[in-house]
């Protein structure tokens, strides 16, 4: 491997001149302060702070990379050393590089205090009175002499003011220390051979993907692909889909290539990627619509199974972007809802792409489907596969999804639950049928308690009514008012099963009447109809609607679903990664889960740098023990996250002038 020293002031001169490109990552910048803080005090003293990888690449002829570079010319990807250099130029420029998504908080407001030698970030209270205390970024722009009129307030002592001057010299001059550059020859080496590089290299620090490298070389070949790529996704999240950059990155590399691995994108052009990025947009739209119409799937929590849209991608793109033929879609659907009832991705995730792409360029959607089946085996559902608990249990998706199609009706007013309703108080919130509070109140477990037959879909009027009364005597009222509403949701008629003491029994009961309605939905999927709702056999006797309530009050889980919407968006205004939500962990040779987590960071919240890191709101001993053994740090509030991301990141984030804890807690 070849190398060269640099001075940081000049490197810090080819990242603004775009001769190096710094990679954007989908992890982004994710250096905390203190990490910053380090980084300088370890130049200040010359301690060694390591070098850079880079690789330089031959983009495609017709590129031009960030208005600098001319036409075909070489871009230097800095591969090892982002954060370093992301550092060094913020605070040293005033400002982050081009490229830069991520806080800036991290690197603004340095300060260097010339009496202790110390580095702090900028705390009114501590330096606004003290002079000793000088801006690192005012040094760099202004340079020592510029600092004179500042020392002079420190002291009148001759000599201290000049033992202060050489300090602030010394560390203006960190500009002139060599860095070494390791550069990876070979500009046509395969990216997996070049991931496998950097990897063994930098062992002990953040792992490189070959979807970072992928992307990080066509950012560089052609910058404008990020913004395009940013705008698609932002798109989807506008209409309540979240996806991530890899994912995006995964379907446009098999439309592209009909290829799972992302290597294969060594050979498309800039022209081509831009190509195929427009007729993936074009392909997941159509396959969001299909699965809005076709099963009621319209919102990101009931969305399973996003990387079966790698395989959707391809196929609907295959077929110039949409599919017209309805029996064709009906097949599509139930593949889909297959894939994702039994983890086709949760284990070997490109192994199993690979293999479905291969199926589908030979037989289409038939092709997927022989190849879910040889895989699996049988795919017929049965009441144990409804033995699961929590709304991101893999079955949730297929209940919400039953009870669009099937026109279940409301508990409260017995209307269809359709696909077209309107108005706030008409979304369909979760039910539990025995309430949690009185579970609880009889010692059941949280998987008990949340297990997926208790649950059903109301509208949030209706859940609002019901609350948390009996079952045994609401269940009677209801279907005393709307015969019939009961078995459209599926709930025994058994009233003997209502009672608390056999609730046991109850879900073992409901589990069979779900998995006889699921398998007769799915067997007309796979014979290409549509599966048509059962016929209601006496229309409500009294459509009226919900019991006046509060509209103040909300559903048990709606406050759950506030704090997620309120860590997602904390996530994004800190420039730190987003995390999972209802995220299930998988065996990744078997597929098999293994946790869930109501929140999930699962590469960390700085990804690769610290531990996985999840959220529990209603933790059971089980979950938490697994978890442990995981490797995972985890929380039970909201609260004790938002101390933790202050800790890890160095910022006051709740406003309270503390970074961390503020006071001990009785509990967690």
């Amino acid at each position: 491997m070849l190398g060269v020293s640099m001075e940081i002031s000049a490197i810090l001169s080819q990242i603004e001149q775009g001769q190096f490109a710094l990679p954007e990552f989908q992890r982004g910048y994710v250096w905390s302060r203190e990490q910053v803080r380090g980084l300088f005090s370890s130049l200040y003293r010359r301690y060694p702070v390591g070098g850079f990888l880079v690789w330089t690449t031959q983009p495609d002829r017709d590129a031009v990379r960030g208005g600098a570079a001319q036409p075909g010319a070489p871009v230097t990807l800095l591969l090892d050393g982002q954060q370093r250099a992301t550092s060094l130029y913020g605070v040293m420029r005033g400002r982050p590089p081009k490229f830069f998504q991520g806080d800036e908080r991290a690197f603004t407001s340095l300060y260097f205090n010339v009496d202790e030698e110390v580095f702090e970030f900028y705390g009114p209270v501590k330096m606004r009175d003290d002079p000793h205390w000088i801006s690192v970024t005012d040094l760099f722009r202004h340079g020592p002499r510029g600092m004179v009129a500042q020392l002079r307030k420190c002291t009148e002592d001759t000599e201290a003011l000049l033992d202060y001057q050489q300090r602030l010299t010394d560390l203006y001059t960190i500009g002139s220390i060599d860095l070494h550059i390791a550069h990876i020859p070979g500009h046509d080496r395969p990216i997996d051979e070049v991931v496998d590089i950097f990897n063994r290299v930098n062992s002990g620090g953040t792992k490189l993907s070959s979807a970072d490298l992928a992307l990080a070389k066509l950012c560089g070949e052609a910058p404008q692909s990020r913004q395009e790529l940013r705008q698609l996704l932002a798109g989807w999240e506008q209409s309540g889909y979240y996806f991530k950059l890899e994912w995006l990155l995964r379907c446009v590399t098999a439309v592209a290539t009909g290829q799972a691995s992302f290597g294969a994108l060594r050979g498309v052009s800039v022209s081509d990627f831009s190509t195929a990025l427009k007729k993936t947009a074009q392909s997941i739209d159509f396959a969001l619509n299909l699965l809005g119409t076709g099963l009621g799937i319209d919102h990101d929590r009931v969305l399973a199974g996003k990387y079966a849209f790698t395989s959707l991608s391809r196929l609907v793109s295959n077929n110039g972007g949409t599919v017209n033929d309805l029996a064709d879609q009906h097949k599509i659907l139930y593949w889909y809802v297959h894939s994702f009832l039994w983890g086709r991705y949760s284990g070997s995730a490109e192994t199993n792409l690979r293999r479905d792409l291969v199926a589908l360029e030979d037989g289409g959607v038939e092709g997927l489907i022989a190849e879910l089946e040889r895989w699996r085996g049988g795919l017929e559902l049965k009441a144990d596969d409804f033995d699961w608990w929590s709304v991101g249990a893999r079955f949730y998706p297929l209940l919400y999804m039953m009870t669009r199609l099937s026109r279940a009706r409301d508990l409260v007013n017995g209307l269809p639950l359709s696909l077209s309703m309107h108005g706030h108080l008409n979304q369909l919130h979760k039910h539990h049928i025995f309430p949690r509070n009185r579970l609880y109140q009889e010692e059941m477990s949280q998987a008990q308690v949340n297990a997926l037959a208790n649950f059903c879909f109301l509208t949030a009027g209706s859940n609002w009514a019901i609350s948390d009364d009996d079952p045994a005597s609401y269940l009677h009222e209801i279907e005393q008012r709307n015969p019939g509403v009961l078995a459209s949701q599926w709930i025994p008629i058994d009233e003997a099963l209502w009672q608390i003491d056999r609730y046991p029994e109850f879900l073992a009961a409901r589990r069979s009447l779900l998995a006889e309605a699921a398998n007769s939905i799915l067997a007309a999927l796979r014979e290409g109809r549509h599966p048509a709702p059962p016929p209601q056999t006496e229309l409500p006797t009294q459509a009226h609607a919900a019991a006046q309530v509060s509209p103040a009050r909300p559903a048990w889980d709606e406050e759950d679903d506030r704090d997620i919407l309120a860590l997602r968006q904390l996530a994004a205004d800190l420039r730190i990664a987003a995390p999972e939500t209802h995220y299930e962990i998988a065996d990744t040779d078997t597929g098999e889960p293994l946790a869930m987590a109501d929140v999930a960071w699962p590469q960390g919240i700085q990804p690769g740098l610290t531990e996985p890191v999840a959220l529990l709101f209603d933790p059971d001993a089980e979950t938490e023990e697994r978890l442990g053994e995981l490797g995972y740090r985890f929380f039970t509030t909201p609260r004790r996250l938002i101390w933790h991301l202050e800790q890890l990141l160095g910022i006051d984030i709740d406003g309270d002038q503390i970074i961390g804890e503020a006071e001990p807690l009785q509990s967690s």
